[in-house]
């Protein structure tokens, strides 16, 4: 298995229980989430040898989420304690025909304070065989905007391979007015996998395209360092019925998942994590193109059936949801 390096901002998601209104009722339920932390634990949970560089703060709250990573076999030693609030946001989880609200509270988190060269990044990238980040964390603020990029040139830099996904993020990019597709350009410049889609990429290059295929040629054109991207297809007639499928593109190859029907959606939020964890565990793995992009959407899919940010899915559960397992009671 893979020794992989995540970077990013853990965080305490606070979820208005059942399909209430934010605090319609005075009670929210508490998970830590967080998107390059749901990556690491589903790595993990797929046997990889898997490690958080982040900074927490130095309080019960930071401790509370580090020992959580922990019980899902993610390494946390990469994580410093620092001065300052924890990150946070706030779910309104969606229902029938109203769409699903996210509300962040983020600005001076410890993460979002810490200066760009707290992490050492020549010590935790030794011996790593990949280094995965997504457009959530340079959209922070402009420190983390220049540690993401400082990561991704160490990892270039030292040979490790950049998985990016792109998880653009419109409401924390205005926060600070940050230049969202010229710091994405510049951290995809040093990408080898890439988790994005047309809108992506159009938002990146400043140009429209007439659809995904001309985007991803337009992708692998601009960045030669990139290998392999992987995108999903979803189709929602309303928040809880979906059909998600997905596709794996290299520069010699294209390959199609099957689509899972995924009626009584139980929580969507980490969902592309989850797929995106599927995607490299193929890939790290050098296994075949179809199985690869077949595992990442079976991942995906399992995780729109389990609460909180973490996709809980094992890689036995994976692979027979790849087979259209049966749906009958284990006994």
């Amino acid at each position: 298995m893979a020794r992989v390096v995540c970077f990013g901002e853990l965080l305490l998601r606070l979820t208005a229980p059942g399909s209430e209104r934010l605090l319609q009722s005075w009670s929210l339920d508490v998970c830590v989430g967080g998107a390059e932390a749901n990556v690491a634990v589903s790595l993990a949970g797929f046997d990889h040898q898997v490690s958080l560089a982040s900074i927490v703060t130095d309080n019960p709250l930071g401790e509370a989420a580090l020992g959580e990573l922990r019980r899902h076999g993610v390494n946390a030693d990469a994580v410093q304690r620092a001065l300052g609030r924890m990150g946070l946001y706030f779910l309104e989880p969606g229902a029938v025909r109203r769409p699903s609200k996210i509300t962040y509270d983020r600005a001076g988190s410890a993460f979002a304070n810490a200066a760009p060269d707290t992490l050492d990044w020549n010590t935790i990238l030794a011996g790593a065989d990949l280094l995965h980040l997504s457009g959530v964390t340079p959209a922070i603020g402009p420190n983390a905007s220049d540690a993401a990029i400082r990561a991704v040139e160490a990892a270039v830099a030292a040979g490790v391979p950049v998985s990016f996904d792109g998880n653009y993020r419109a409401l924390l990019w205005e926060v600070w007015k940050g230049d969202g597709p010229a710091i994405l350009n510049r951290i995809m410049a040093g990408a080898t996998y890439a988790f994005i889609n047309e809108r992506d990429i159009a938002l990146i290059l400043g140009r429209p395209f007439n659809d995904r295929a001309s985007a991803f040629a337009a992708a692998f054109e601009t960045w030669p360092c990139l290998q392999a991207i992987a995108a999903t297809t979803r189709q929602q007639s309303s928040v809880e019925d979906q059909v998600l499928a997905a596709e794996l593109v290299t520069r010699t190859g294209r390959w199609v998942s099957p689509e899972h029907q995924l009626p009584g959606v139980v929580d969507r939020i980490g969902g592309g994590d989850a797929f995106a964890a599927g995607a490299l565990h193929g890939l790290l793995l050098g296994r075949e193109a179809q199985y690869t992009i077949d595992f990442a959407v079976a991942a995906g899919a399992l995780k729109h059936s389990i609460p909180g940010d973490f996709n809980r899915a094992s890689l036995a559960e994976v692979e027979a949801a790849m087979e259209g397992g049966s749906l009958d009671v284990k006994r």
